[in-house]
């Protein structure tokens, strides 16, 4: 691994160790991306941030209206920047890289809800993620009334009794709405969730390096997260470390032992011993 990505790691791991309220998710999110761009500048991203909250400011003056503040905010993102979803190549990674979502305008429901909530942070307002099924979704939490906007819907608003809706596009009915669905998401959620697009993007491809990568910044938020670990080693193995990978299942068993696929991971770990000998 290069100085430079080792670098941008350890300063994710030191970031997501502070407690949520502290987390600075813009940053981490650009270190994050550090892995695929090691030579990435954070600061011009951050700056621009600031600049877009700036400009959503200007225009309110004293208006505080929940309404009228979030169709301030889509009129900046995504009419006059022109912010939107990448529905034609929608597992294009650059889609979770937040300085290529702010070159590109272009993203997915996760990384588009991250430059929302960024940008409404700056603007002190109540907004948080929402890990809703198949579909991030960012919620105003006002005091006289609560909001859901979709980021990748140009920042389509709607009130929490329409959330059915959207479950209705993705799952086609199959799915009823559940309170549990729309809970707010923490910073660190929020970043896990934006990994594992990125693991599942590379393990399609069978980019095993890059899914590596993926897994190993997951652990840095969740150490203890089991499947993880086992995901780590069985990459581990196919990359030839194998006593690093023998390690890790060993740890997946510790802490999952009775999990349905642990009779495969002992007989893989015996393998892998055997193979290590030889």
């Amino acid at each position: 691994m290069s100085a430079l990505r080792l670098s941008a790691r350890l300063r994710f791991a030191g970031l997501v160790a502070a407690p949520e309220t502290e987390l600075d998710l813009a940053a981490a999110a650009l270190l994050l991306a550090a892995e695929e761009y090691p030579n990435l500048p954070p600061g011009p991203y951050l700056r621009r941030l600031d600049l877009l909250a700036e400009r959503v400011h200007d225009r309110l003056g004293e208006e505080t209206a929940p309404l009228i503040v979030l169709h301030e905010l889509n009129r900046v993102l995504y009419q006059e920047e022109g912010f939107r979803a990448n529905v034609e190549n929608y597992y294009d990674a650059r889609n979770s890289f937040l300085n290529d979502v702010l070159d590109r305008r272009l993203g997915i429901p996760i990384s588009l809800g991250l430059v929302y909530l960024e940008v409404g942070w700056r603007l002190g307002l109540p907004v948080r993620g929402v890990n809703f099924p198949g579909h991030f979704l960012v919620r105003y939490d006002g005091e006289a009334m609560t909001i859901l906007v979709d980021p990748f819907d140009g920042g389509r608003l709607r009130f929490e009794d329409q959330a059915q809706e959207l479950l209705q596009r993705v799952y086609g009915g199959m799915v009823r709405l559940q309170p549990d669905f729309l809970q707010p998401a923490g910073k660190k959620d929020i970043l896990v969730r934006l990994l594992t697009n990125l693991k599942r993007i590379y393990l399609n491809t069978r980019d095993d390096a890059r899914a590596l990568a993926a897994v190993e910044f997951i652990l840095l938020v969740r150490p203890t997260a089991a499947g993880e670990l086992r995901d780590r080693g069985m990459l581990l193995a196919r990359t030839g470390r194998l006593d690093e990978a023998i390690a890790d299942l060993e740890r997946y068993l510790g802490f999952a032992p009775q999990a349905p696929d642990a009779g495969g991971v002992r007989r893989l770990i015996d393998e892998l011993a055997r193979t290590s000998r030889r």
